[in-house]
């Protein structure tokens, strides 16, 4: 018995196309991927500043932990049990820093009125060389009393603000050291507690992601910190062979503002020169101006290649650009955390370039 013959198979659909080309899709993907980027930034800066009371101390702890971990893991090296080496190592940085901040502070106050009146002289100075003398200069001064009188009511105020504003300083620079001490007493817990947070398969990469940032933020801290000792004392000196009055004060305004990059020393560098310009005359300005380029030359070219050569090296735009970002959103204290965050940021960055980078040509 013939069986019956079987109809031709359908031909296959035509293959749909693409709507978009393959570039368009990619720029797509991307597009979204910064967005998405963009818009978990954007909410966790609000919420920052809306808790900006619980997250500033945390965030200055994890500096200081940073900045005092080598010396934490010295004394446990040293057999020290781990919550007395927590307590050394905090007793050890409130007297460094207590004693830096007397030294600092007396500093200012011993020669604060030399610096402001050589100041004053270097502004009537070019006031009186670009012609602007018995103008405004004159017409600010004889307007002086009037607007205390002004504004006189409104000074007990601004008295009480400004004692709230210290008082919250203390505040928080107090929690910050009782921060520091749990951090430092149970940094062997953080792998666990960030583990136990990420999902299980990602574990590692979360832990190297981790140990990357907390390594770019604890070499810029003290690398920084090393670098602001040595300018201060090499500006310190050149200043004091000038004779420039306040060099001591200066110099402690040079170590201050050099936690500040580029941005402080630009400005610590031009009162000093201002200084030395009021009180020593233009030949020692220039001088003074020497000094500080050839500090600056010298931190350049010799101190941060040797010195962070391990850390996270970024780029001075992209510094300058965290820099006004940090005022923008939180003024000083932003300006302070902006390149510390902006370096774990590139240390999280790298060590997923070094761990997805070989796979991205096939994606």
């Amino acid at each position: 018995m013939q069986t019956p013959r079987q109809p031709p198979a359908p031909p296959p659909p035509p293959a749909s196309r693409p709507l978009l080309p393959e570039a368009v899709r990619r720029v797509a993907a991307w597009c979204v991927v910064v967005l998405l980027l963009t818009g978990v930034t954007a909410v966790g800066v609000w919420l920052c500043g809306v808790l900006k009371t619980a997250v500033t101390p945390v965030l200055l702890a994890l500096l200081g932990t940073a900045l005092l971990g080598p010396l934490h893991r010295r004394l446990l090296r040293m057999k020290v049990q781990r919550s007395l080496a927590a307590a050394i190592t905090v007793v050890a940085v409130v007297a460094v820093v207590g004693g830096a901040t007397y030294i600092v502070v007396s500093a200012l106050i011993e020669t604060g009125d030399q610096i402001i009146a050589s100041l004053r002289q270097a502004a009537d100075d070019l006031a009186r060389h670009l012609g602007a003398a018995g103008t405004s200069l004159d017409d600010l001064a004889s307007n002086a009393r009037e607007l205390l009188q002004k504004f006189g009511g409104t000074a007990a105020s601004g008295v009480i603000s400004g004692l709230s504003v210290v008082g919250q300083m203390l505040a928080t620079a107090v929690l910050a050291m009782f921060l520091i001490f749990f951090f430092l007493r149970d940094s062997n817990k953080a792998v666990g507690a960030l583990r136990s947070l990420a999902p299980r398969s990602t574990g590692d990469t979360v832990e190297a992601m981790g140990r990357r940032a907390f390594g770019a933020v604890e070499g810029f801290m003290r690398g920084t910190t090393f670098i602001a000792l040595i300018d201060a004392l090499l500006i310190t000196v050149g200043l004091l062979i000038l004779r420039v009055p306040g060099a001591v004060g200066l110099g402690a305004l040079v170590f201050v503002g050099a936690y500040i990059p580029y941005l402080g020393a630009f400005i610590s560098g031009a009162v000093a020169i201002l200084v030395a310009l009021a009180d020593r005359g233009f030949v020692i300005a220039l001088w003074a101006l020497g000094v500080v380029l050839a500090v600056q030359v010298i931190e350049g070219h010799l101190l941060q290649p040797v010195i962070q050569s391990r850390t996270v090296q970024m780029h001075p735009a992209v510094v300058m650009l965290a820099i006004t970002a940090g005022a923008s959103v939180a003024g000083i204290l932003g300006m302070l955390l902006a390149v510390p965050l902006t370096a774990a940021a590139f240390g999280v960055i790298g060590e997923m370039r070094a761990r997805y980078g070989d796979h991205a040509g096939e994606v």
